[in-house]
């Protein structure tokens, strides 16, 4: 018998999503008062993340038995990252270049004064310190400050030092594999709140920010919305093609942890979700665990995007003519800085600012134009960098031969749904699939 539409998570949380908006318009001081709701779920998500992607990556290393096998996933990742990343600076620019978005933007009203903690952040994190931050410098402590690329960094060589171990390991492998589904139980269990989480979020971002600060920006903003759109339909699209399946039923597949990261404005609110779904979907758990989280600071495609029509918006709307050079200069910064600043609290920002400052060409109180609607369009980026970070996991599976296609086909087709189907039942299923 069919789930009855109201207990679908997919309406849920986007009914939920509209009544946010709907509630931070009509009364944004109820809005703001909602924001709890979306930190608590936040909190819950964040909760699980180190943990599952520890075992995560664990339990595939030891099921995937090959050391250099680890080392090509994570090169061939790492490759793929900064291909992609800088195609989507690149096209950011180009839009940026053609629309014009800063030109007649009235710049009197930028005040240096609000963006200092961005700057000062900036003037403090450098690239080199961003690669020593991957050494935790305890191991509880990367769990606790949720770094995690400290929790990849410390998980590969656990999982390598129990590959080394043969039979000897055996016993905790099993321990790890069953404590693995219990984090997954748990994340289940949080799901059910998750349509609060997205309403106070959502009533917050509008009750705080208000719709009416839109209006100044809104070519800014339809502007980069357009762009991840392209980028999204005909990059990774054409990605798709290219290894053998399509964008549209993954997407599909995916809507409601879109629509999650939509209503909190948070990629890593979904991140248990994500990893679980693209097991589902045939990808090798050992790719999925090391290749997801690191594309957290590497693969950042919504992110590029924003970051390089937000320098050109701001030299436009400060009259800064700047040539082919000039452009190409700036996007090798912005693929030092958009690493360099991964993990810091307003890292959009925080990179801009290290940006600006080593161009020595334009105004660092520039960033001040977008403070009021850089949330609303966190969105678009956070979808962006979800939906970019799912596809760079199916081709490292692809590449690596760690991908199922049967299983893919039968997930699509809305055979397999969730975790832990009988290994009996998912054979069948396969099976039908063929």
């Amino acid at each position: 018998m069919a789930k009855p539409i109201y207990k679908n998570l997919t309406v849920q949380v986007l009914t939920a999503v509209l009544i946010g908006v709907i509630v931070g318009y009509l009364n944004p001081m109820l809005g703001t008062q909602l924001k709890p709701l979306g930190d608590a779920f936040i909190r819950l998500v964040t909760m699980v993340v180190g943990p599952i992607i520890f075992l995560t990556i664990v339990v595939g290393i030891v099921s995937m038995g090959d050391l250099k096998k680890v080392g090509r996933v994570g090169a061939k990742a790492i490759l793929y990252f900064e291909i992609v990343t800088t195609l989507a600076l690149v096209i950011g620019l180009l839009v940026a270049n053609v629309l014009k978005p800063g030109v007649g933007i009235d710049t009197h009203g930028a005040d240096a004064s609000k963006i200092q903690q961005y700057v000062q952040a900036a003037e403090h994190r450098t690239f080199i310190d961003f690669v020593l931050n991957i050494i935790p410098d305890q191991i509880f402590g990367a769990f606790a400050r949720g770094e995690l690329l400290q929790v990849v960094f410390f998980a590969i060589l656990f999982g390598m030092a129990l590959t080394s171990l043969n039979m000897k390991g055996s016993a905790l492998i099993k321990g790890l594999e069953q404590l693995t589904e219990v984090m997954f139980k748990i994340v289940a269990m949080i799901m059910r709140v998750a349509p609060l989480g997205a309403l106070g979020a959502m009533a917050y971002t509008v009750g705080a920010f208000g719709i009416a600060s839109l209006l100044s920006l809104a070519k800014l903003m339809a502007c980069v919305y357009l762009t991840m759109a392209i980028f999204i339909f005909v990059v990774l699209g054409l990605i798709c093609r290219l290894y053998g399946f399509r964008l549209w039923p993954y997407l599909r597949f995916i809507k409601e942890e879109i629509l999650l990261a939509l209503g909190t404005s948070s990629s890593e609110s979904v991140l248990p979700r994500m990893i679980e779904k693209l097991e589902l979907m045939g990808c090798g758990r050992a790719v999925v665990g090391m290749v997801i989280p690191a594309g957290y600071s590497f693969n950042m495609d919504g992110t590029s995007i924003y970051l390089s029509m937000a320098v050109v918006f701001i030299a436009q709307a400060f009259g800064v003519k700047m040539g082919f050079w000039g452009q190409a200069y700036m996007l090798a910064i912005l693929m030092l800085t958009s690493k360099g600043a991964a993990g810091v609290t307003g890292a959009g920002f925080v990179t801009l600012a290290a940006t600006l400052t080593a161009t020595h060409q334009l105004p660092v109180e520039g960033l001040a134009l977008l403070l009021g609607v850089d949330r609303f369009m966190s969105e678009a980026r956070t979808i962006t960098n979800l939906i970019g970070n799912g596809v760079a996991t199916i081709v490292v599976s692809k590449m690596e031969g760690e991908f199922n296609q049967a299983q893919f086909e039968a997930a699509m087709a809305g055979h397999i749904r969730r975790r832990g189907i009988p290994m009996e039942a998912k054979a069948d299923l396969l099976a039908s699939a063929k």
